[in-house]
């Protein structure tokens, strides 16, 4: 075969790429540190976060009221608001004082308080007031004693509005409780639950994180054992610089397509949350996004000089990137700037695209967006990992010469010093 012949050279290519795969395969098995991030954490975290979220909403939230109307409505009041499943009057305390007390030890979350005019002002025909006092810190928390005051004070609104309404039948005092008729359907997230509304989203970033994790630390290491001047001779040319980048890329992407396929198809199977997407077209979104990770996280790798450092960086910016694609916080409620700034992430447009194939059903094509923007970023990264990766050679054969120079200088002065 001629060296200079298209086979020879396609023969060639395969070649490097393996062993630069091989190689990579190899030290990923033997560094205990990626290993936790690229097999234990996104086995066990998915499991871990999803179990903690699989009741989807709270029950029983522990509540204080304080009573001091003392009459036949305030305690139907109570009797309903204790009746629900959502909240539960744990403590009837004398004043606001003690109530408060009471939520700044945690011990309730919230605080039901009726004025002494209470029951007068509603004989009088006049409106009355109940506060709700909520603990901010857990929204769900809020939620649950929020809504269920909400709702008994809507109940309690019915009766007094068909008691002064002087209707006869039943027909009557229905239209008049409720002269529109309607019906709430929850469109995709149909328990109403917070697992099904964020899980979708965490999925993805820890796909996302874990992968840039073991990424840099898989780097960190081979910058501190110098093995980066095992790719020096593959690397005499730009399609060996590519070589090294796609045998590399390659090594993360096979382990991280069955990854992927635990996280996004087990998990939500598992907890029994929406999943609507079908197959080919979680594969079609999975390819481009492991593929952009891969790249930029073999970008910034080598942008980073330690190993430690990978690891702040990563884990300070999950909350952040959560935020920023749009599942937690309202999308169009996100700043210009900062939304620019979460396009640079895959995480952004995989999340978007998940969730709306995963809980709403759509598919590949309706989210051709997200879709295209992915690839974007693969050619970008791609390019942008194979500069750096150039740098880091050509620096890495710069020492390696000079060492080898020093270590002739010093051959020869030892020799000259002997005669």
């Amino acid at each position: 075969m001629k060296k200079n012949s298209l086979l020879y050279k396609i023969n060639e290519g395969i070649h490097d790429m393996c062993y630069i795969w091989a190689k990579e395969i190899k030290s990923v098995v033997q560094d205990e540190g990626v290993l936790i991030f690229f097999i234990i954490v996104p086995f066990l975290y998915p499991l871990i976060y999803s179990w903690a979220y699989n009741n989807e909403v709270v029950r029983e939230v522990p509540t204080a009221v304080v009573d001091n109307s003392n009459t036949s409505q305030s305690r139907t009041f109570i009797r309903h608001f204790d009746a629900s499943p959502n909240t539960k009057v744990a403590y009837r305390c004398n004043d606001l004082q003690e109530a408060r007390d009471l939520v700044e030890k945690q011990i309730v979350h919230g605080i039901l308080y009726f004025p002494e005019d209470f029951a007068t002002r509603l004989n009088r025909m006049e409106q009355a007031t109940v506060s709700v006092y909520c603990d901010m810190a857990l929204m769900l928390n809020y939620k649950a004693i929020f809504q269920t005051a909400t709702a008994v004070q809507g109940e309690m609104n019915k009766d007094i509005q068909i008691s002064l309404s002087g209707n006869y039948t039943d027909r009557e005092e229905q239209i008049s409780t409720q002269p529109l008729a309607f019906e709430e359907v929850p469109l995709f997230n149909s328990t109403g639950g917070y697992g099904n509304f964020i899980i979708p989203g965490v999925l993805i970033l820890i796909l996302q994180q874990t992968l840039l994790l073991g990424i840099g630390l898989a780097a960190g290491t081979a910058r501190e054992n110098n093995r980066y001047k095992d790719l020096v001779p593959i690397s005499k040319h730009y399609n060996g610089l590519f070589r090294i980048v796609f045998g590399k890329a390659l090594c993360y992407f096979m382990i991280y397509m069955v990854i992927s396929a635990y996280v996004i198809l087990v998990i939500p199977r598992l907890f029994h949350y929406t999943a609507l997407a079908r197959g080919t077209d979680l594969v079609g979104l999975m390819v481009p996004f492991l593929l952009s990770c891969i790249f930029f996280g073999m970008f910034v790798s080598c942008i980073i000089r330690y190993r430690e450092n990978v690891i702040l960086l990563v884990v300070f910016t999950s909350i952040p990137l959560l935020f920023m694609s749009g599942a937690s916080w309202p999308q169009s409620n996100i700043p210009g700037v900062w939304q620019g700034i979460s396009w640079l992430f895959p995480s952004t447009w995989a999340v978007r695209g998940f969730i709306r194939m995963n809980s709403m059903g759509a598919t590949l094509h309706e989210i051709q967006f997200e879709y295209q923007m992915l690839w974007l970023q693969v050619i970008v990264y791609f390019l942008a990992a194979c500069l750096v990766y150039r740098y880091q050679i050509i620096h890495t054969r710069k020492r390696a010469i000079e060492k080898l120079n020093y270590m002739q200088e010093r051959a020869q002065k030892a020799k000259s010093n002997k005669q």
